[in-house]
């Protein structure tokens, strides 16, 4: 009963008729010895609500441990989930070419990696990875890296020519600069 009001952060505040319970206090009226005795014993009981409540945050500690371990442990599941059938398309495509060259038919092998494209475009989405770096944009320095420069009069200062990799940001962080041909007049 004890383990549970400590467990539950309450004291039994009310007796058994109903009243008020009162604190232990020490009686002034008792002798040097019944007063010690009685300290020692208000302190035992003191020292085992401590003790379990110890013990209780422990367990519970713990208890969030094994849990927090378990969930980071299997974090990549759902990724790794969405993956596979993209591994699949991959699989499918090179056994449509065959083995030899003569059984390689370009239209299948163009519409099994536009296939295998979409479902990798998809599957960014899904995880909140956007790409950016398109031709006729502004240059970003915060987003892209400008490799080159060309001169082209009919564009603006600064403007996108063309695009060696397009870059990718993960919710608002950038996890890769897009690398591009920035106009210079």
């Amino acid at each position: 009963m004890c383990a549970d009001k400590v467990k539950n952060g309450q004291e039994d505040t009310m007796a058994k008729n109903g009243e008020p319970k009162r604190k232990k206090t020490i009686n002034p009226k008792l002798k040097k010895k019944d007063k010690t005795a009685e300290i020692q014993e208000q302190f035992s009981v003191l020292e085992d609500k401590h003790l379990r409540l110890k013990a209780e945050f422990e367990n519970f500690r713990r208890r969030k441990e094994k849990e927090i371990i378990r969930y980071l442990e299997y974090d990549g599941l759902r990724l790794v989930e969405k993956l596979l059938p993209i591994v699949d398309d991959f699989d499918r495509m090179l056994h449509a070419t065959g083995k030899s060259t003569e059984n390689i038919n370009n239209a299948s092998i163009k519409e099994g990696a536009e296939m295998v494209f979409k479902k990798f475009i998809k599957f960014l989405d899904y995880t909140q990875v956007k790409s950016f770096g398109e031709p006729g944009d502004l240059l970003d320095a915060d987003l892209h890296d400008a490799m080159m420069t060309k001169t082209d009069k009919k564009k603006k200062d600064g403007q996108i020519l063309e695009v060696f990799e397009k870059g990718y940001r993960y919710k608002e962080k950038v996890i890769r600069h897009a690398k591009v041909i920035v106009n210079k007049r």
